[in-house]
Order: structure tokens, then C-alpha cells, then sequence
């Protein structure tokens, strides 16, 4: 069950070594950086102007709501990382097998989404960089910037989407787990339990081994019982 989960036992301490090695988590750091690069080329470098102009306008062909979608995207996918990445740090101390069966599933779901998004990110500002009129800019301030967001929209889809791969990985081993699938308790795990078993078991053993004395009928519940005649 903890292979499918996540390293470490639930309620077991943190261990930053084998955190920052796991698969999910390098991925996700990639994740966080690229969204960075993304919001921040475009608050920094994405508005130029015209010499005769005083107002700045996106680079993007002017088109503010590329712009817009570039740094509002990054900033969501900014704090959606670090959103996971303190759930993937709490992940081990989660006891509930229905907890973690969320938390997981969501991780799926949330990644697809954002793979999606950044597909559609990538298609707009490439299209919108394509149509660009020159006279436009024409000292090309922040196109570096501009080119760098377009990139790292483009690799931002395989990042998010390699992530919902690992997550989706993570939730068939747990789903091919009992343990996962199911309302499941171990009797050998729940003392109450064994102990009942045990004294049922001792109890009936008790009564099977016992001599009939009495030439009597079994009654099925307090062994033999002799007969009137």
C-alpha cells in the first residue's frame, strides 16, 4: 500500500532526502519553475510601446487578453504546485485509505487540467507572436521574453502531463490493493477481534474434546445434554 501512496509509513517523520527523490516530486518542482518563467517573462518584458507611443501594450499583437491569460495561468500554476507539494509532504501522515484515495485521484485530475490548459496557452500565444505587426515594436524589446514564454508554455504540457501519468500510476497500484478498494480490517491487525476468535475457538474446541459421560443428545450450544426417560 505505501508503494502506491508514497514513501514513508502513515504518521511516520518526514524525510526531506527521500521527498525531493521521488519521480512526482522532481516533476513538479519542473512544474513550479516553468510556471514561473511563463508569468514572470510576460510581467516583465511582455508590454512595449511604440517611440511616439507613451501607453504599452502586450506584445502578444497587442492583445491584451494573451497577456492576460499568460500571467493568470502562471500564477494559478504557480500556487497549484505549491499547493501539492505540501500535500505531497503531508501525504505519509494521511491514515485514511479514503484520503489518500482523493488526494490522489485529484493529483490526476488537476494535472490533466493543467496540461490541457498550457496546451491551449501555447496555441494562443504562438498564433498571437505570428501575427505580430513589426511596426509594432520595432526596437524588438522583450521578444526574448516573449519566445521564452511560448517555449515554456509548449514543455509546460508534457511536464503537467508526465505528472498526471505518475499520479495515475500511483492510483492503479493502490487500486489493485484491498486495502485501497475497500472498507477493509485485518482481524490479524485488530486485537479485539483476535481475541474473540481466540476465545469462540477455545470455547468451541473445548466442547468437541469434552467425554460424553451422559449418553445424551448435542444441542449445538452447551454440548451434551442428557435426556429424560
Amino acid at each position: 500500500m505505501e508503494q502506491a501512496y508514497g514513501a514513508g509509513k502513515a504518521g511516520g517523520a518526514f524525510d526531506p532526502l527521500t521527498f525531493f527523490q521521488q519521480p512526482q516530486t522532481i516533476l513538479r518542482l519542473v512544474c513550479w519553475l516553468f510556471s514561473i518563467v511563463i508569468f514572470g517573462c510576460i510581467a516583465n518584458e511582455g508590454y512595449v510601446n511604440r517611440p511616439d507611443e507613451v501607453e504599452e501594450y502586450c506584445i502578444f499583437n497587442r492583445n491584451q487578453n494573451a497577456c492576460n491569460y499568460g500571467v493568470g495561468m502562471g500564477s494559478l500554476a504557480f500556487l497549484s504546485c505549491a499547493a501539492f507539494l505540501a500535500l505531497d509532504v503531508y501525504f505519509p501522515q494521511i491514515s485514511s485509505v479514503k484520503d489518500r484515495k482523493k488526494a490522489v485521484l485529484a493529483d490526476v485530475g488537476v494535472s490533466a487540467f493543467w496540461s490541457f490548459i498550457w496546451f491551449v496557452g501555447f496555441c494562443f500565444l504562438a498564433n498571437q507572436w505570428q501575427v505580430a505587426k513589426p511596426e509594432d515594436n520595432p526596437l524588438k524589446e522583450g521578444a526574448d521574453a516573449a519566445r521564452a514564454a511560448i517555449t515554456f508554455s509548449f514543455f509546460s504540457i508534457f511536464t503537467w502531463a508526465g505528472q498526471a501519468f505518475l499520479a495515475f500510476q500511483r492510483y492503479k497500484l493502490g487500486a489493485d490493493s484491498a486495502l485501497f478498494s475497500q472498507d477493509y480490517t485485518d482481524p490479524s491487525q485488530d486485537p479485539a477481534a483476535a481475541a474473540t476468535t481466540a476465545t469462540d475457538y477455545m470455547a468451541y474446541t473445548g466442547d468437541m474434546d469434552a467425554p460424553d459421560n451422559t449418553g445424551g443428545m448435542y444441542d449445538g450450544s452447551a454440548g451434551y445434554q442428557s435426556q429424560g426417560y
